[in-house]
């Protein structure tokens, strides 16, 4: 299924849930450097866009493009692999949580590197997939979504990108995946999962299984007894990425 389809499908409340979180926000837009024109690349409703910057978004889903707020970026429709636009239209391009739905990643990040001099991609690791309870211990499916996909190293090889951790804070604004990683109830709520895509692509056999396996397991204590070393943590390191070239 194609990112605009898929969020066409999945995104009618995408708004509710999904938030820039400001911690996240200063490491991406620091990583834009001096950048003053912005491309925003797979935008959805406009969380990320740095508010002092002047910004262009593309977005291939009319349901996503149409929850834009008011005053919001112009907003554009076409996907990262074709974007309509000329060779270093803008000082830097950037794209957050929606590389892994492109058809061909390596074809839109170079689409990326050829209209902006500066590309920014968060993005994860799925190598490390292991190092988020929630893979490990109930969705085991979530490794095979990146089966034959490039892997972060030819990634970034293919437009020259350094890669740079994103830690998520426990009390994160942006309700995406791995956000809840201290907060393991809000899992169980449909709400939240509704603005996750990876419910949409391991299905909702996958997803029954995970919520009621880990409702049981939170009202036992095994998910606590498992995950102790989670309590004091600020920050967690759960294999998310940045790619700057």
């Amino acid at each position: 299924m194609s990112s605009g389809h898929l969020y066409d499908t999945i995104g009618t409340t995408y708004t509710l849930t999904r938030r820039t979180d400001p911690r996240i926000a200063r490491q991406i837009w620091a990583a834009l450097g001096e950048a003053r024109t912005v491309l925003n690349v797979g935008a959805g409703t406009g969380s990320y866009e740095p508010p002092a910057l002047e910004v262009t978004a593309v977005e291939p889903s009319a349901v996503m493009r149409a929850q834009r707020p008011a005053g919001a970026a112009p907003c554009v429709e076409g996907s990262a692999e074709d974007l309509p636009f000329e060779d270093r239209s803008f000082d830097a391009a950037m794209a957050f949580a929606t590389i892994d739905h492109w058809g061909d990643p390596i074809a839109g990040l170079r689409e990326m590197r050829r209209v902006a001099r500066r590309v920014v991609v968060f993005t994860c690791d799925a190598r490390a997939a292991d190092l988020f309870w929630l893979n490990r211990d109930y969705l085991p499916e979530f490794a095979g979504l990146w089966a034959d996909r490039p892997s972060l190293s030819e990634l970034a090889g293919a437009i020259g990108a350094r890669i740079e951790p994103v830690l998520v804070p426990w009390d994160c604004a942006d309700g995406f995946y791995h956000a809840f990683w201290r907060r393991p109830e809000a899992y169980l709520d449909a709400q939240v999962r509704g603005g996750m895509s990876i419910w949409a692509r391991v299905g909702p056999e996958a997803e029954r299984r995970v919520v009621d396996t880990l409702r049981d397991d939170l009202a036992s204590g095994r998910w606590a007894d498992r995950n102790r070393d989670l309590s004091g943590l600020d920050a967690a390191e759960l294999g998310l990425r940045l790619l700057i070239a």
